[in-house]
């Protein structure tokens, strides 16, 4: 009989992984002390540099379909590659599956017509340009998309967009964008929230500034967008009109776990840096790591990272076995993000007064996983799901 729960990693995934691994600690790590990784995260410049090693690598875009230079990797495939990316932040940089980006992506390869795979997402894929998606408001949408309050209005011949977006990721410097607005009635098409696409430097599209954040992990940061008119033709909705809230949800169950693969990665480097420190660190006759208070902190770590990865696997095994996954997706990032939190918390807590400088990374880690808890849903907006999902008996 065959086993219901198999927890083998093929060789060939095995070897990837550990592939990927090295990379990051041979050739990225090194990058992690560069001015251009700035308090906005890593410039265009450096993300040149890391993707062009990745590349040479053959490590570029590894998630991206066999049809288009990919490895074609499955959900619970890319857990075990992205957790190996994730070592370092700028891993995901390099081989072009960080955030906006794999999650556009994703979305883009679900829906774009061939014309616009050509002009927006293959030119990602390749690494040689950027995108965003543009949803978040600072008095509409955002956990709350319904909330959304940026109108298209649609004349028969174009569209044209006005309103004003915050906290869009990597917005600065971005080529192709994936736009949300609510399209307003109109005689020819379905209304409703509505998904465009467009070049960055389209007339219309103005960066006001950039916001000071506290993580540093997102090339060009986050950014206040206004839309001043932003006039689109018909070609440039993507999908179909109205229906943006459900391709949004398409996009946001795997992406929720992506998130978590990546720093599940993070926080094992950190777990790896405060083992090492406790093991060579003494106080009171002995390392620190002999302390019971220490080496339960460090178990605690090890438990969760552990919980956190079996978490994520199953999930991923849903979606690969063809289910949205979207309940367990929710309790995946409330939790992962929650946990991993801990651990990097305990991490700063075990290194001391050095914990909280930048003599190691982990300083910056903690300040980025406390943002990850917000990424793509708060923890409490994800409980509220799985209560709604609970109540509801299904």
């Amino acid at each position: 009989m065959a086993s219901m729960i198999d927890f083998t990693v093929p060789d060939d995934l095995a070897a990837l992984r550990d592939r990927v691994r090295a990379f990051v600690v041979e050739q990225i790590v090194p990058f992690e002390r560069d001015p251009r990784l700035t308090a906005h995260g890593p410039n265009d410049d450096l993300r040149a540099e890391l993707v062009e090693l990745a590349r040479a690598e053959k490590l570029l875009t590894v998630q991206a379909p066999v049809e288009h230079g990919g490895l074609g990797l499955s959900h619970v495939e890319q857990a075990l590659v992205y957790e190996a990316a994730g070592w370092s932040t700028l891993g995901p940089v390099a081989m072009n599956c960080a955030a906006p980006d794999e999650g556009n992506m994703f979305l883009l390869g679900k829906i774009a017509d061939p014309e616009q795979a050509d002009q927006y997402l293959m030119p990602v894929i390749r690494g040689e340009q950027r995108s965003v998606f543009a949803m978040t408001e600072p008095g509409g949408a955002g956990s709350d998309p319904g909330q959304l309050s940026t109108e298209a209005v649609f004349d028969g011949e174009n569209f044209v967009l006005n309103g004003l977006k915050w906290l869009i990721t990597g917005a600065d410097g971005a080529k192709t964008w994936i736009i949300m607005a609510q399209l307003a009635e109109n005689p020819y098409l379905p209304a409703g929230p509505t998904l465009f696409l467009t070049e960055g430097d389209a007339p219309g599209i103005v960066i006001e500034r950039i916001m000071n954040t506290m993580d540093r992990n997102y090339v060009g940061g986050h950014a206040v967008v206004r839309f001043d008119n932003l006039t689109l033709p018909p070609s440039a909705v993507l999908g179909r009109t109205g229906q943006a809230l459900r391709y949004a949800q398409l996009r946001l169950a795997p992406a929720r776990l992506t998130h978590c693969m990546r720093w599940l990665g993070a926080a094992a480097r950190a777990q790896s840096i405060a083992l090492d420190y406790a093991r060579t660190r003494t106080a009171f006759g002995k390392p620190i790591g002999e302390h019971e208070g220490v080496s339960f902190m460090l178990a605690d770590n090890e438990v969760a990272l552990h919980q956190c990865r079996l978490t994520i696997w199953h999930a991923c095994w849903l979606m690969d076995q063809g289910q949205q996954a979207r309940h367990e997706s929710s309790m995946a990032k409330s939790y992962v993000s929650e946990e991993l939190f801990k651990v990097t918390d305990r991490c700063v807590q075990v290194l001391g007064g050095i914990g909280i400088s930048d003599e190691t990374v982990v300083e910056m880690l903690f300040r980025d996983m406390r943002a990850f808890r917000l990424y793509d849903g708060p923890t409490e907006v994800h409980k509220y799901a799985i209560g709604k999902h609970l109540l509801a008996g299904r």
